[in-house]
């Protein structure tokens, strides 16, 4: 259960970065209201996984899952840049986070 919590922590980074793209500067208040919510949920669900899982891990896997869904969501949604170069290095970050997993 430790580990849907720390991949629904991290799905809430992703949701509260993305989300401050359509913030416009935090003057769309329904929008940064969405972002804060995310963004402490996130805390909130990473604090309880760090009772359990050493946090060096918790935090790797955290960023990771935020990382590179961040970037992946931004390339789909936003239009950023997709090349090879780019999607390697997603899968350097995704390969790092599983890795953390594996070896705790």
């Amino acid at each position: 259960m430790v580990w849907v919590a720390l991949v629904a922590a991290g799905l809430l980074e992703v949701l509260g970065a993305i989300g401050l793209k359509y913030t416009e500067g935090f003057r769309k208040l329904g929008v940064t209201m969405v972002v804060l919510v995310a963004f402490a949920a996130s805390f909130f669900l990473l604090a309880a996984v760090a009772k359990v899982v050493p946090i060096g891990t918790a935090y790797a896997i955290w960023t990771g899952i935020g990382a590179a869904g961040t970037a992946l969501f931004g390339m789909i949604l936003l239009g950023e840049p997709k090349n090879a170069k780019r999607l390697f290095s997603l899968l350097l970050v995704v390969g790092g986070s599983v890795g953390m997993k594996l070896t705790s």
